[in-house]
């Protein structure tokens, strides 16, 4: 996906710590992982979600085969 290699994640991360500090930048971390857990959850739910909803959908419409043609 991203093409990110070793020296690339070495210079981002010094460049966070030098905008950062080496007290904040733990904080920093933890929270993105936090925000990015949250947004993963909320994505998994909004899927179960999209599924319940159809499967609803799917059984409160009638069967092909029960729908009789008017000639």
């Amino acid at each position: 996906m991203f093409n990110v290699g070793p020296g690339e994640i070495a210079i981002v991360f010094t460049l966070a710590l030098v905008l950062f500090g080496p007290k904040k930048l733990p904080e920093l971390g933890k929270s993105l992982g936090q925000g990015l857990g949250n947004f993963k959850k909320s994505l998994t739910d909004a899927q179960q979600e999209m599924k319940a909803a159809m499967e609803i959908e799917d059984k409160s419409k009638p069967a092909e085969e029960d729908v009789k043609p008017s000639a």
